[in-house]
């Protein structure tokens, strides 16, 4: 059986919709208190279980979980997709940020959707829909992101956050006083902070680690103090674009030592925990379902496996998939239900092999995300 889609009330597509219905005063989907500015912070990997079992080190965030606090990461649970879901309110099938990799067919190529941008993979173009951004924009709300200056000028951040202007800031505290600095000059508007440093302890040492737990620790003191300049029309949300769970390299699988799961497979994308495997052009349907049975005889009892078709109309990309998007979505799709990730032990270089905590699937480890409200939205 594949996974419910439908496990939480709200997800991150309901994250800025409901913070420009807060600005506007209408009782919006997650009904927040009318406000004039909207903050939120984004906090890259962090995941409900992991933020419970730290709790005694975030003792600001950690009360804040409760009845409500918990939303739904968008699927894939990777940064490309789940920011541009929060960003444009849509699901992945509709903005078309369906992976960490993906195919980009025109070009016949597996791009990184976070770092692949090129001239012939224009982000303008590629993400496919107006941001709520550009959205307030039209409603007289200014926007303002806030993040590491390596970001300002990248593919992903013209794809995914047009609209908004760019400030930078150095660490967690550098970038919570720029915030600080725009509330204080702006009398309605939406600021969007990004945190990266959380994920990137994980990924290199674990979310289990002391690294971990130090990050936590440096973000929980930072968000008490810019929690503590806040006004009452200041309405601050922190939630995150999926969680993580630790994998041990004794765990890893390199499916390709069996032949028969990549005979006809030209591209892997995807990501370890969630592989979209592409067919070559000319495999016939029968040699693509011996293949899914294949996948399914091998893998079924730790991983969900399924085909594209299926998993589209499962709504696992969201209610609906545009016919543009389709192609860039994996003919088979590998997303793991155990603590294991999938490499090809053919691609050249394997330094992501290195990596600790991992996400893209559907665990609730990695779906499940927080919800915490602060300032004029506080429960």
């Amino acid at each position: 059986m594949l996974p419910a889609t439908k496990s939480h009330r709200f997800s991150l597509a309901d994250v800025l919709p409901s913070c420009l219905d807060a600005l506007h005063s209408r009782p919006g989907r997650m009904g927040l208190a009318p406000a004039s500015k909207a903050i939120v912070l984004l906090v890259d990997g962090l995941g409900v279980s992991a933020l419970a079992a730290r709790s005694g080190h975030a003792r600001t965030l950690a009360p804040l979980l409760g009845a409500g606090s918990t939303i739904r990461a968008a699927f894939p649970t990777t940064t490309a997709s789940s920011i541009a879901t929060l960003t444009t309110g849509e699901s992945a099938g509709v903005h078309g940020l369906v992976g960490y990799t993906v195919l980009d067919a025109a070009n016949d190529r597996v791009v990184n959707e976070l770092s692949g941008w090129d001239e012939r993979f224009d982000p303008q173009t590629w993400q496919r829909v107006r941001t709520l951004f550009e959205q307030a924009a039209d409603e007289g709300i200014e926007s303002f992101v806030v993040a590491s200056e390596s970001y300002r000028d990248s593919g992903f951040t013209r794809a995914v956050l047009r609209g908004a202007e760019f400030h930078s800031g150095k660490g967690v505290p550098g970038r919570l006083h720029e915030a600080r600095r725009i509330l204080d000059r702006s009398e309605r508007c939406i600021v969007y902070v990004y945190v990266p440093e959380l994920d990137k302890a994980g990924h290199a040492h674990g979310w289990q680690s002391p690294q971990w737990t130090h990050e936590l620790e440096a973000l929980d003191g930072a968000v008490k103090e810019f929690s503590g300049t806040l006004r009452p029309d200041e309405g601050l949300i922190i939630t995150a674009d999926h969680g993580m769970l630790d994998v041990p390299q004794s765990r890893h699988i390199l499916f390709d030592a069996d032949p028969g799961l990549v005979d006809g497979i030209r591209f892997v994308a995807g990501e370890p925990r969630c592989l979209q495997l592409h067919f070559e052009p000319d495999a016939t349907r029968e040699h693509r379902d011996t293949v899914l049975e294949r996948w399914q005889a091998s893998e079924s009892s730790r991983s969900w496996v399924t085909s594209r078709d299926d998993a589209i109309s499962s709504g696992w990309f969201g209610p609906a998939v545009d016919p543009q998007v389709v192609p860039r979505i994996g003919d088979l799709i590998v997303a793991a239900r155990k603590a294991i990730a999938y490499y090809d032990s053919r691609a050249t270089g394997q330094t992501g092999r290195s990596m600790v905590g991992q996400h893209g699937s559907w665990t609730q480890d990695e779906t499940e995300v927080p919800l915490l409200k602060m300032g004029a939205w506080a429960a």
